[in-house]
């Protein structure tokens, strides 16, 4: 294989760890708990409590992996590693595609809380600056994250506050439906669970920037269970709150549960701040995985799972620009041409895939540390397997036609190079 120029190491454990805890905290955490507890109604803690051990052990395998191999690509790398190329392009192919439509989602999410009646045009002019800030190099990028993460960080506060204080005499917002909860129960448990799952799964954005993390053997581990831990305390807080603050079929009823909890407090005046939140949210989500999504790009260019020329890296500030350049196209290309709204949901069985392969090969490594034994990852690859096929038949059967046709497009390279 030839030689590739390499990124520069520059990013500390508080920047990856601030990017980690961005993507996690992300536009989810402002609509997440609604659908969630219209699966599991009361047993919504319980929810969390599972997504957070699943996430765990993702986490931990994440951890171990990339400060064995401090690369870009994450668990695409991983996969060829300690599995075979195979399990690494699925992996690749699973997280590039799924991710990319979660980009446009994200990006028309944006837009809808910034101008409803010019979604497209916002979203299209926010993916265009967040990749203009990645061009500008990884520190731009962490400082940005940073600065997003901290607005969004005040406005949970608020929330929290709010929540606290009590209901508003005037009532509930309104907004919501008034079937929700109804028929949510015990038995909604694990699909909730696989609900929630995706609000903890930013760690992976630290994982993917390996090639760019100082020291990473001592930075990742510590990086991706700081974020973790930091967003695991934050939901679980939200939920109990909100639990308390909103009865059950309010809380699944709502399109907006923070922003309906405020409206439905003595800090009623303060919707308009929750709503810069969101955006704010949104944004950060936005900047990492246009970033985690490039970043994997390179990895499988380099291995030419994908054309050559998008691992290509250089200017001042020494980033994968072909590899940028061609995910903010597609993306911009998906909000022109697609309901993205309805496509990402089909993301959930690739990322569930994606740690599974994370998971089977941490489960290959020789040495384990003591929070991360072995059988944790016969644990969570068992976890990613079981949530994915509780997910809708339609997410499962969409990401399992695109995973296919990736290994078909794959092979007939294969032969046709041979």
């Amino acid at each position: 294989m030839p030689e590739h120029q390499q990124l520069q190491r520059r990013l500390g454990v508080l920047d990856a760890a601030s990017i980690g805890l961005g993507s996690m905290l992300g536009a989810g955490v402002f609509v997440v708990f609604a659908p969630a507890a219209g699966l599991a109604g009361n047993f919504l803690v319980l929810s969390v409590l599972i997504a957070g051990a699943v996430a765990y052990c993702n986490a931990v395998a994440s951890a171990e992996l990339a400060a064995r191999y401090p690369a870009s690509g994450g668990t695409y790398v991983y996969g060829r590693k300690r599995l075979g190329k195979w399990p690494g392009f699925l992996a690749g192919w699973g997280f590039v595609s799924g991710k990319t439509a979660s980009c446009a989602a994200m990006a028309l999410t944006f837009g809808h809380y910034v101008s409803p009646g010019y979604a497209v045009p916002v979203a299209i002019a926010a993916v265009v600056a967040l990749t203009a800030v990645n061009l500008f190099g990884i520190t731009r990028t962490a400082l940005l994250t940073r600065i997003l993460l901290c607005v969004v960080l005040a406005t949970l506060v608020f929330v929290a506050v709010a929540a606290i204080v009590g209901p508003h005499p005037g009532g509930f917002s309104a907004g919501g439906r008034s079937d929700g909860g109804a028929a949510a129960g015990f038995g909604g448990v694990l699909p909730a669970a696989g609900l929630m799952f995706f609000a903890f799964a930013g760690y992976a954005r630290i994982a993917t920037l390996g090639e760019e993390v100082k020291d990473p053997a001592r930075t990742i581990p510590r990086a991706i269970l700081a974020a973790l831990a930091g967003a695991f305390v934050i939901y679980l807080a939200l939920a109990l709150l909100l639990q308390n603050h909103l009865t059950e079929g309010k809380l699944a009823a709502t399109t907006a549960p923070l922003l309906d909890a405020v409206v439905n407090s003595q800090f009623a005046a303060g919707a308009p701040l929750v709503q810069a939140g969101a955006a704010a949210a949104c944004l950060g989500a936005l900047l990492a995985l246009i970033t985690g999504v490039g970043r994997t790009t390179l990895a499988m260019a380099r291995e030419r799972d994908l054309p050559a020329p998008l691992a290509r890296v250089g200017g001042k500030h020494t980033v994968p620009f072909v590899a940028e350049l061609a995910v903010a196209a597609v993306v911009i290309f998906l909000i022109l041409t697609t309901d993205v709204m309805t496509v990402v949901g089909f993301s959930s069985f690739g990322v569930l895939i994606y740690y599974a392969v994370t998971n089977a090969a941490a489960y290959t490594l020789e040495e384990h540390p003591a929070h991360g034994p072995r059988w944790l990852n016969v644990a969570g690859f068992i976890s990613c397997l079981l949530l994915a096929f509780t997910l809708p038949p339609a997410s499962v059967l969409g990401m399992a036609a695109v995973l296919a046709t990736g290994a078909a497009g794959r092979f007939v390279v294969l032969r046709l190079r041979r």
